[in-house]
């Protein structure tokens, strides 16, 4: 028996969205698309996280939180994530994820100069991508599903730079050999990008933006897509056993 891999909650849809199409975790899960993989969910606003070494990967879902405001269980999920990374513990962060991962290896996070970046956009390998186990198999230049504010302004030493676009040069990174963010939501639908982009309309023209343009501009990003798959198959292959030690209190199987 392997150890179960964790999805870590670092926020819910929004209510209505949950209701119709489910929540972060459930479209990640649906993502992942493994079977034989154990799944449990935990929340990091609330559940004690279990050890690293009891795990045998952790995806870290997006928020409607915002990074710098440093809430206290966001520091203590970060605290977590170095100690897992640094554990060797295959890491695929998300959106807040993706942020929380940099900002948690003294990589720099914050809002970005040109507001938010949303709906579906292209986004471009780089030279790093084309060995790495996650992102080696996508195609050169890939649609994907985006909603963000913040970015990552500088990523962590010794990170590499894996796909990136025109609006946000780091839409992916690898930090050590397990370890990776992406800005961009491969586990997001068309329809909740649509559903994204029709509850942001009023904020969205207010700053300028066609609300109608950008629901029309979405596509299925099946290639994005493909990095939930990857990163599964990667944790499935590195698996270590089930150790005897509890996984902790604040995991649920799902």
């Amino acid at each position: 028996m392997t150890s179960p891999l964790l999805i870590l909650k670092a926020g819910a849809t929004f209510p209505a969205l949950a209701r119709t199409l489910g929540d972060f975790d459930d479209w990640i899960r649906a993502g992942l698309g493994t079977p034989g993989l154990d799944i449990h969910v935990a929340d990091a606003r609330r559940d004690t996280l279990p050890a690293p070494q009891t795990l045998a990967g952790v995806v870290i879902t997006g928020s409607h939180a915002m990074v710098t405001d440093r809430e206290p269980w966001s520091e203590t999920a970060a605290a977590w994530l170095r100690g897992a990374v640094q554990a060797g513990l295959p890491v695929l962060g998300i959106c807040y994820g993706h942020q929380l991962l940099a900002h948690c290896l003294g990589g720099e996070v914050g809002y970005h100069a040109g507001g938010i970046e949303v709906g579906s956009v292209a986004v471009q390998l780089q030279p790093a991508a084309g060995a790495d186990p996650v992102f080696g198999d996508l195609p050169p230049v890939f649609a994907a599903q985006v909603v963000h504010r913040q970015s990552v302004h500088a990523l962590p030493d010794g990170a590499v730079q894996l796909a990136g676009n025109a609006f946000e040069p780091n839409q992916a990174f690898r930090v050590g050999p397990a370890a990776w963010g992406v800005q961009f939501h491969p586990e997001f639908s068309a329809p909740a990008m649509r559903a994204y982009v029709e509850r942001l309309a009023p904020e969205l023209r207010d700053e300028g933006h066609d609300p109608a343009a950008l629901a029309a501009g979405v596509v299925d990003t099946p290639a994005a897509a493909r990095v939930l798959r990857n990163f599964a198959r990667h944790v499935q292959v590195t698996a270590r056993p089930q150790t005897p030690e509890s996984p902790g209190s604040g995991i649920r199987p799902r």
